[in-house]
């Protein structure tokens, strides 16, 4: 039998589902979720893939794709460079992220993940930048 928190995930999930176009106000203009994942690919750099992600922010499951779409834009800042030992070290980062609300119920865990996983990555890339001297 499934606790009140799992139905209460199965019903997000499945609104979620029977909705994917869902239109929300992003950037004083209505957007799908897919057209803000869109836009922070579309970004210079990752500064402003997160500035998108902040200002859009769904606090809730949602935030998991915008999260992804913005440690994309960052990690190419990065990653390319990144030594076996660093790559590591980021990994272990973004499964602190992954751990630290696994316990918890409730969407709006999953977008504090994603904002922790997002923020990672968004260091890392202030990190190469500054080393490169880049101004992306």
């Amino acid at each position: 039998m499934l606790s009140r928190s799992g139905l209460a995930a199965l019903a997000v999930v499945l609104s979620v589902a029977s909705n994917p176009a869902r239109a929300m106000v992003c950037m004083e203009k209505s957007m799908t979720l897919d057209e803000v994942v869109d836009t922070i690919g579309a970004q210079k750099g990752c500064e402003s893939a997160m500035k998108v992600f902040q200002d859009c922010q769904l606090t809730a499951s949602g935030d998991v794709q915008l999260g992804a779409a913005v440690e994309k834009k960052c990690e190419a800042d990065f990653m390319p460079g990144l030594n076996m030992v660093r790559k590591q070290a980021y990994q272990r980062e973004m499964r602190v992220c992954d751990r630290k609300y696994r316990n918890k119920s409730g969407t709006m865990y999953l977008s504090f993940t994603a904002f922790c996983r997002a923020e990672v990555a968004q260091r890392y890339s202030q990190r190469a930048l500054k080393a490169g001297g880049a101004g992306r």
